[in-house]
């Protein structure tokens, strides 16, 4: 993907959420221009946009996923690969896996969005969000393992509510936007948040920017063009696996 197309990409996105959240029947987006997106480069805190890892910061592999919420491969990888890859590679200790967005519509940029909502009273709750559960098993046993799986709560409610979003790629992804808008909020409350904070969450602007602005980022250094693509130890591959090329991919990777 060139620097144009991606420009071109966030001008369609950014600010697009909130807009349809509060003007569902409407037609139009606001837009940024090219000159308008790169003046305002200067002033996005990147840092709002947590990295989702799963794995031990000490694995000896390290692959980094791109991949959009909109796209049916993306969707078929991660209900079938990633759920084994998770078992056998994950869970183990010998890949650390990066999963990072990308946003080649408006949708894919909203989904992200609502996968990173957090619920407001949950901390003060203790409440288990359904897409914690989700993420989660009944012993404690396996309990015990996600907490070295996932870094934090935020990072395992994202995968959470990631998996639904994927789940559902075919219903949430039909209609106009304000539909799709509407789509994505019924899985944010099925996930435990309440209509406001997702209101909210579509709403901020910075995170907007700075999700974008890291996605470029990301993929400009990567040469990203299509999804899903792999940085598999520094090298590029492209296209959704099955599980036995991918873990024989991996496997070569380390050695055996």
């Amino acid at each position: 993907m060139n620097r144009f197309t991606m420009i071109a990409a966030a001008a369609l996105v950014l600010l697009g959420g909130a807009y349809y959240w509060q003007n569902s029947n409407s037609t139009g987006l606001p837009t940024l221009g090219m000159a308008e997106a790169q003046e305002a480069d200067a002033e996005i805190d990147k840092s709002l946009v947590e990295e989702m890892v799963l794995g031990a910061e000490d694995a000896p592999l390290t692959v980094i996923e791109y991949a959009s919420y909109t796209c049916p491969h993306c969707k078929n990888f991660h209900q079938d690969t990633l759920k084994q890859f998770k078992t056998e590679y994950i869970d183990t200790g010998k890949v650390r896996f990066v999963y990072r967005e990308v946003y080649f519509d408006r949708f894919s940029l909203w989904a992200g969005m609502v996968a990173r909502c957090k619920p407001a009273a949950m901390e003060s709750t203790g409440t288990e969000t359904a897409a914690e559960a989700a993420a989660t098993t009944a012993t404690a046993g396996d309990r015990a393992e996600e907490v070295s799986i996932y870094p934090n709560d935020d990072v395992r409610r994202y995968f959470g509510i990631a998996d639904m979003i994927y789940a559902q790629q075919a219903e949430w992804t039909k209609g106009n936007p304000g539909a799709v808008a509407d789509n994505l909020a019924k899985i944010g409350r099925t996930a435990g948040l309440t209509g406001e904070e997702i209101d909210a969450c579509l709403q901020n602007e910075d995170i907007a920017r700075a999700m974008i602005a890291v996605y470029q980022e990301n993929a400009e250094e990567h040469g990203i063009r299509s999804t899903p693509s792999f940085i598999i130890d520094g090298e590029l591959t492209t296209g959704a696996m099955s599980y036995a090329d991918f873990s024989a991919l991996i496997d070569a990777k380390l050695g055996g």
